[in-house]
């Protein structure tokens, strides 16, 4: 397909903190990083949605016609816990809690992560580099560093000089922070701290004895920092400077902070030319945290067993519901929106299973031209997500409009109408056409709240016979009810 250059695409850059025309460095080829999991735990539900986004824009870059080089990494050593300087690898403690290697905590999280991604319909990366897997190109890095007098060692740890580098570089730029301020708002080193400066970080840290994970290094065992981690991944795949850096709103600082004054300092050069954040997902109006309750993984999504939604949702639900924001844009989840969701993706998708069977006439009420062009403007206006699905309902009345024979259309338009919803709805919004089984998946979710109320005025009734014999049934088919203080949910086993 030749590049639509009908409109340039404009993307905002959090780096210059506005919008601006998208060049890439080399015409034609774009190469994106994005800053992958840590593989620990059971992928999050709001990491999902970081991923979901720069999937879109893979997607979208792809139908363009550019030839793309997508990294997305797996950090599978280095990343402490709470993001910090010192204490315990997030993947050595997990090892350590459930007694077994960190490679099998490293390899049970990585077939999680892409399951849940091959259920999401994602696309997968050009390249998918692991931490471990780029130890020695690290090592190398710090080497020029500490050649070019921008990090120290101290007792096997190394560590990058960020006042240092502030004198003749702008650390704070992506994040808008200035160095000053930052040392002004810091309490003093304790006395058992080795950095020479609160703002310093780890380039490599020595292995204490009981440290797991640990390689050798010129300045002893030790294992490499966060930070450093991505730089040498994306540089050593996508070159000193390169067009794209992604990752959700946390990273900016101080991951991704960290990442442009290592490639900085190493090569000398602006690293990223656009930077792209995607906003983080809440539910119910709150943060979503563990610790508090308000988390669900997709997985619980998909299935119904949880105590938060009232039934399952498809992935492909999901994902429309997330592509109905702006991926800059904080979205929140709830139980009615994503009803909502999946009542506009059954419309959608009953529109697009009838369009082979539109009759043509000899005109066309419908421009389909202009109203295509209108699409690709939503998506050049940094991939507009949710006004590319408001003209896709235009599209949909229209249709619903030539069904009833209020309108006509063209054999010509009615083709190019076809292509074009293809295209963005399946090719760059990644959805599925699993309309046929949703329909069926309502039906019996109809007939299962139908029961549960029938249950619920014999319980009111005190006729507890009834109440258990619908409850006993139900299980019997594999139809679990869950009593809650919301009400009774049910999943189907």
């Amino acid at each position: 397909m030749q590049l639509y250059k009908s409109q340039a695409l404009k993307v905002y850059n959090s780096l210059s903190g506005k919008k601006e025309i998208f060049e890439p460095i080399n015409e034609g080829a774009i190469g994106m990083y994005v800053c992958g999991p840590t593989v620990y735990s059971n992928v999050h539900l709001g990491n999902c949605r970081t991923f979901m986004s720069f999937d879109m824009i893979f997607r979208y870059f792809k139908h363009l016609g550019y030839k793309v080089r997508y990294v997305r990494n797996i950090t599978d050593a280095g990343h402490l816990e709470n993001d910090a300087e010192d204490g315990e690898d997030k993947i050595a403690k997990k090892a350590r809690l459930e007694l077994i290697e960190p490679m099998e905590v490293v390899q049970r999280y990585t077939v999680d992560f892409h399951n849940i991604l091959q259920k999401f319909n994602f696309l997968p990366p050009s390249i998918e580099p692991t931490a471990t897997g780029h130890i020695i190109e690290q090592i190398e890095i710090i080497k020029d560093i500490l050649k070019k007098g921008y990090a120290y060692e101290i007792n096997g740890s190394v560590y990058f000089n960020v006042p240092k580098f502030n004198e003749s570089h702008n650390y704070g730029k992506l994040s808008g922070r200035k160095l000053e301020d930052m040392i002004a708002n810091t309490r003093e080193l304790a006395a058992q701290d080795e950095k020479h400066s609160p703002q310093d970080f780890a380039l490599w840290k020595k292995a204490e004895p009981q440290h797991i994970m640990r390689w050798p290094s010129p300045w002893g065992d030790g294992f490499p920092g966060w930070h450093l981690e991505c730089t040498a991944m994306s540089t050593k795949y996508l070159g000193e400077s390169f067009d794209i850096h992604g990752g959700g709103m946390d990273l900016k600082f101080p991951h991704h902070e960290c990442e442009i004054a290592q490639a900085e300092a190493c090569n000398g050069v602006e690293p990223v030319k656009y930077w792209l954040h995607a906003n983080m997902l809440t539910m119910n109006g709150k943060k979503m945290a563990k610790s508090t309750g308000n988390n669900i993984l997709p997985d619980e999504i998909f299935s119904g067993e949880n105590s938060i939604l009232s039934k399952a949702f498809s992935p492909t639900v999901v994902r429309f519901f997330m592509m109905q924001a702006h991926y800059t844009s904080i979205l929140d989840l709830s139980n009615d929106a994503l009803l909502a969701s999946e009542k506009g993706y059954q419309k959608l998708m009953e529109a697009v299973n009838s369009l082979e069977n539109l009759e043509t006439t000899s005109s066309s009420d419908f421009n389909v031209e202009a109203w295509k062009q209108k699409c690709y403007d939503a998506m050049n206006d940094d991939f507009n997500t949710p006004t590319l699905i408001a003209h896709l309902f235009e599209a949909v009345k229209h249709i619903n409009a030539i069904k009833e024979g209020n309108e006509t259309i063209t054999q010509s338009d009615k083709a190019l109408l076809i292509e074009t919803l293809n295209a963005f709805i399946f090719d760059v919004l990644g959805l599925e056409n699993k309309n046929d089984a949703n329909a069926d998946s309502d039906k019996l979710s109809g007939v299962v709240t139908m029961l549960i109320q029938l249950r619920k005025e014999a319980r009111d009734n005190k006729d507890f016979a009834t109440s258990d014999k619908i409850r006993d049934q139900l299980a019997a088919l594999g139809i679990q009810l869950k009593d809650g203080k919301e009400g009774t949910t049910f999943s189907v086993s």
